[in-house]
Formats: C-alpha cells, sequence, structure tokens
C-alpha cells in the first residue's frame, strides 16, 4: 500500500537512523520518487537503497515544482546550523519540518523558518534501525491535526510513536528512551560477567544474557500485563529469583541507582540543549 504524502519529503542526512527511516518508509510504501536525499557521503548501506531505488539526491532541489510537504532533519546536530538553511528556504506555508536531532530545539529550527512554520522535534532510539524503535515527538502551535498525523505515520515506519505536549520534557525522554539502550546493553555486560563469576563460560555467559534480555524484551512487547506483574510471575516465594531480587532491591538500591542515572543524563542534556 501506498504512504501517500500530500508533496515530497527532504531528507537530510541518510546516516544510521535516516537511512533507517529511508528504509521503513520505502517498506511501507513511500514512492522513490516523492523522496529527495541531502548526503554527501551516506553509508554505504544507504547508499546500495538510494541507488536501488533511483532516489534523487541534492542536485535535484532547485527543480522541486512546489514546496517539500516534509524537511526530515536528520543530521548530526553539530552541523545542523550549516546543513538546515539550504533546505529551510525551500520550505512552503504547508511544510512541515520533522526533527530527529538529539537536543535541537524548536526554536532553533524556527530561526531558519517563515513564521509560522510547523515544526515537530521527535525523539526516536537506535532500536529504530531494526524497526523495534520508540519515538516521542513534541511540536509547536503551528503543527495542524494533520501534520501531526503525518508525523505519526512517519516516525511509526520505524517503531512506536507517543507525543508530549511540553517541549521541556524532552529531555526526560531522551534521558529515558533516547539514552535507554545503553543501559539495557550495560545490563548484558553485567550479568555476562556476574555470569563468569559464578563459575560459567564466558561466551556461553554472553550468549546467555543476550538471548535472556531479548526475549525478556520481546515477551514484555508482546504482553499487556505492567512489567512489575511479569517479575513477580517469575518470582516463585523463597526461589532463586527471590534470592537475586532481594539484593537488587535492598534499600531500593536498583530503584535509586535509576533515577540517578536518568536525572543525571537529563541534566545534561538540558545543558546541551540550553534549556
Amino acid at each position: 500500500m501506498k504512504l501517500d504524502l500530500p508533496g515530497p519529503i527532504l531528507i537530510l542526512g541518510a546516516g544510521k537512523m535516516g537511512g533507517a527511516l529511508l528504509s521503513g518508509l520505502l517498506a511501507r510504501g513511500l514512492l522513490p520518487a516523492d523522496v529527495l536525499i541531502q548526503d554527501p557521503a551516506p553509508p554505504a548501506e544507504t547508499a546500495s537503497v538510494i541507488a536501488a531505488h533511483g532516489i534523487g539526491q541534492a542536485a535535484m532541489f532547485d527543480a522541486l515544482d512546489a514546496p517539500p510537504a516534509v524537511i526530515l532533519a536528520a543530521v548530526k546536530p553539530q552541523v545542523m546550523d550549516d546543513v538546515f538553511p539550504s533546505a529551510a528556504r525551500l520550505a512552503g506555508p504547508h511544510t512541515l519540518t520533522l526533527s530527529i536531532a538529539a537536543g535541537r530545539t524548536i526554536a532553533s529550527f524556527a530561526r531558519h523558518l517563515p513564521a509560522g512554520s510547523a515544526i515537530v522535534r521527535a525523539m526516536p532510539n537506535t532500536p529504530a534501525a531494526i524497526g523495534h524503535g520508540m519515538t516521542v515527538c513534541c511540536g509547536n502551535v503551528h503543527v495542524s491535526a494533520g501534520q501531526k498525523d503525518l508525523a505519526t505515520k512517519l516516525m511509526s515506519a520505524v517503531g512506536k510513536v507517543a507525543w508530549v505536549d511540553d517541549e521541556a520534557l524532552m529531555d526526560a525522554v531522551t534521558a529515558v528512551s533516547g539514552s535507554g539502550p545503553a543501559y539495557v546493553f550495560h545490563l548484558v555486560e553485567c550479568m555476562t560477567e556476574a555470569g563468569v563469576a559464578a563459575g560459567l563460560d564466558p561466551v556461553l555467559s554472553a550468549q546467555i544474557a543476550r538471548a535472556t534480555v531479548a526475549g525478556s524484551g520481546a515477551l514484555l512487547d508482546q504482553s499487556d500485563q505492567p512489567a512489575g506483574e511479569l517479575r513477580r510471575n517469575v518470582t516463585s516465594p523463597g526461589g532463586t529469583t527471590a534470592a537475586a531480587l532481594d539484593v537488587l532491591m535492598r534499600d531500593d538500591a536498583m530503584r535509586s541507582l535509576f533515577v540517578n542515572a536518568i536525572v543525571a543524563a537529563k541534566k545534561r542534556g538540558e545543558e546541551l540543549s540550553g534549556s
């Protein structure tokens, strides 16, 4: 089924996240003719997708017959001010700017765009690369209901989507979901090392830890039960799981550790975004 857009989409940056979105959108029926790419050196995997679908690149921008429906800003935050203005001049009164650049505020895009431009700031995470991402979006007051729906459809190509009304919450979102995969990967590292300490071969311990976390995540995703209930389902009174949880939950240690970690990440996000 064709993914209908009210006009072409310009993708600025076809790196890992931009490339994942491109692949996800094409898989959902976006016509290659509706896409233009601006990236001087896309990764080989994305370059092959661009070539295979005959997608136009930056040289064709001036040939647009009408303003783009969407400008998807996916370049690195530190070079956004150098790259975005060349695309911003193409924006029309109904163009939606959709940013997936971590830490870049709505205001940082608004200063390059005509007054009244619709801007959505989105925070996806790295599982988007395999279509299992979590994206949280926030739009300015100029985003129409139709544009909000369009942004949701676009980001749904790489996973689940939620919205917040207050942009100040995006630093907390980044701390939980944007940085969150790193916490999970570190959990696997810790479980692997603990297994080795308990006598397991390092390779076997790593295999067990990876599969356990991946399987638990899949179960959590497919279940409508709260995480706490799933945890209780595994925990027999007086059993081995209960013994381990007695350590992890003693004095609220693990919860406190995560609260402190999320607060630190949120604070750093605020510092980087100037909020």
